[in-house]
């Protein structure tokens, strides 16, 4: 294993600690508790959105922090859950009066850990509503769930419900708007090869060299079967076909298309592969109107990517194209 880290023990804190200074202008980090918050607070009276869950997914969740996204996020060990006692405190960061709409992928732990938060914070007086992502077509209950896991969409569903927040949606509105979204978006990914867990020091599956993982997760869980490797078309046509089974797209429908990368995989590659996905939802009738390429939920270094689309509506649309800044997407400021 080499990877540039000193001891594999410090590595969450010692990212962490990097990425506050790197983007000081946008977020501040509490170190005990560990979680990461705007610098600027948001005006009195805006609903607050906190995000989290294990680390290695960067720049998911820290570094959607700031204008028109996140009032706060948790990060927790490698591939695991944060704690109560970093959520809570984060959650009464981001509260200004309005409520709190807890973002919460669908993993066992993080689904217990922020309910535990979200009830210590409800007795101080914050209401506090929880959306479950789960929009991986991929697998039901899985190692780290009881249903689907939730993946890229969670990107997503942060983008447009922190625009509406920003707006000055109510706490009820801006949860109703982020499962929305949930129930809109579906995902599906494929790995090439593994990472490697800083602290386990072997990768964390194997994979022969001719062989892919169709519908991996986002920790490497394993997903719908292993073939072997193909061009990068056909793959393609393999992640959307269950996305768009799913989601039933009516002619003209209009949709965002999001081709997310693992960590391990190049830019141009991802290229190639959105090509083929605008292709293929062409053919199918929808219109891609808006698109995001690149590595926005990561695992480490593992080879691979995912295939995102959401069906849009104009209220959808209108939020999406909504300034945001914070150090990993920003537009419109």
């Amino acid at each position: 294993m080499k990877k540039l880290i000193n001891d594999p023990r410090a590595v969450v804190d010692e990212s962490v600690q990097g990425f506050g200074l790197a983007h000081a202008d946008l977020v501040s980090v509490s170190a005990d508790p560990l979680f990461v918050f705007r610098r600027e607070p948001a005006r009195q009276g805006k609903v607050g959105l906190v995000s989290g869950g294990g680390s290695g997914h960067e720049p998911l969740h820290a570094g959607y922090v700031g204008l028109g996204m996140l009032d706060a996020a948790v990060p927790g060990a490698v591939f695991t859950s944060p704690t109560p006692d970093q959520i809570l405190p984060a959650t009464l960061a981001a509260s200004t009066g309005a409520g709190v709409v807890h973002i919460v992928k669908n993993y066992t732990g993080d689904v217990l850990n922020f309910e535990t938060a979200a009830e210590l914070a409800q007795a101080e007086g914050v209401e506090v509503r929880q959306v479950l992502v789960n929009d991986d077509v991929a697998v039901e209950d899985s190692l780290y769930t009881a249903g689907r896991r939730g993946v890229g969409g969670t990107v997503l569903i942060e983008k447009i419900a922190g625009a509406a927040a920003e707006r000055g949606d109510d706490l009820d509105a801006v949860a109703a708007i982020a499962q929305r979204v949930n129930d809109s978006v579906r995902t599906m990914g494929v790995a090439l090869a593994a990472c490697t867990v800083p602290h386990a020091g072997v990768p964390s599956f194997e994979l022969a060299e001719d062989e892919i993982e169709i519908g991996v997760g986002i920790h490497g869980e394993p997903g719908r079967h292993r073939i072997a490797m193909e061009s990068a078309d056909g793959i393609t046509d393999r992640l959307l076909q269950p996305i768009l089974t799913e989601l039933d797209l009516a002619a003209g429908a209009q949709v965002l298309l999001f081709v997310n990368g693992m960590g391990g995989t190049p830019l141009s590659e991802l290229y190639i592969v959105y090509r083929r996905a605008a292709q293929v939802l062409a053919e199918a009738g929808a219109q891609v109107a808006r698109s995001l390429v690149g590595n926005y939920i990561t695992a480490l270094e593992m080879q691979g990517c995912s295939i995102s689309v959401l069906r849009l509506d104009a209220d959808m649309v209108e939020l999406w194209d909504a300034p945001v800044h914070t150090p990993a997407l920003r537009w419109g400021v």
